[in-house]
């Protein structure tokens, strides 16, 4: 019986392929180097990419309410709502911070579950965060309109101070919206597919951590908006 010959190592001094072999090892290269996935590796970009969008606008408006002369609004008279008659100020946000940072933690439980293969718990989990998620963005819906119908508050104009309040409130929170909807279709996706079964084929239920890699950056932006834009 012939004893099988090991496959010669590359050396580090050998010539790295050309053409497009060679810029397929180049791009692969970081995501090699750090052994991970390239679903991971992938998500990691567009998270990069999304924290400098998102650094950009709160930057702008930070910029925008520092060098304005017109007096800015007061958050606490603004987002305040009627309980019995009487305004509470930012009883409705702290809601909305509580139940997206709840989110977070049911998300951390979910992936913790798809590491030991509990396939109903992880997707109960995903449920429930999506849920929550989806109870944020009801809840930004009710602001808004509370904003526009009542205060009168509008993307070009504000009869409360500053004009500049309204388009940097809406197109933030409005942005950060977007992405809190987006995730809570993709959470149901993947979700689904957790509760048929999909990932016990392969064993593999890194598109949970993946898909919890997202809500958690989600969660950490509305830190920043709610502290520039509810507590300045």
């Amino acid at each position: 019986m012939s004893a099988q010959v090991p496959a010669p190592r590359t050396s580090p001094h050998d010539p790295l392929p050309g053409g497009v072999r060679g810029l397929l090892a180049d791009w692969s290269s970081d995501q090699r180097a750090f052994k991970v996935s390239w679903g991971k590796a992938m998500m990691w970009i567009f998270l990069l990419s999304d924290t400098f969008v998102f650094s950009c606008f709160l930057t702008g408006y930070m910029t925008v309410r520092m060098a304005n002369t017109v007096p800015w609004p007061n958050p606490s008279e603004v987002f305040a709502i009627d309980i019995g008659g009487h305004p509470v100020p930012l009883l409705l946000i702290a809601i909305m911070t509580f139940t997206l940072i709840t989110s977070s933690g049911t998300m951390a439980m979910a992936v913790n579950c798809a590491y030991r293969r509990d396939r109903m718990n992880c997707a109960k989990l995903m449920f429930v965060t999506a849920w929550l998620g989806e109870v944020f963005v009801c809840m930004q819906a009710y602001e808004w309109t509370k904003l526009i119908v009542s205060e009168g508050i509008r993307p070009w104009g504000n009869p409360l101070g500053a004009a500049q309040f309204g388009s940097t409130f809406f197109m933030i929170t409005g942005f950060h919206g977007f992405h809190v909807t987006c995730g809570v279709i993709y959470l149901l996706v993947i979700a689904s597919k957790v509760l048929r079964g999909h990932y016990d084929i392969s064993g593999n239920y890194q598109a949970v951590e993946i898909a919890g890699l997202y809500w958690h950056f989600v969660d950490l932006v509305w830190v920043f908006i709610f502290a520039l834009f509810y507590l300045w």
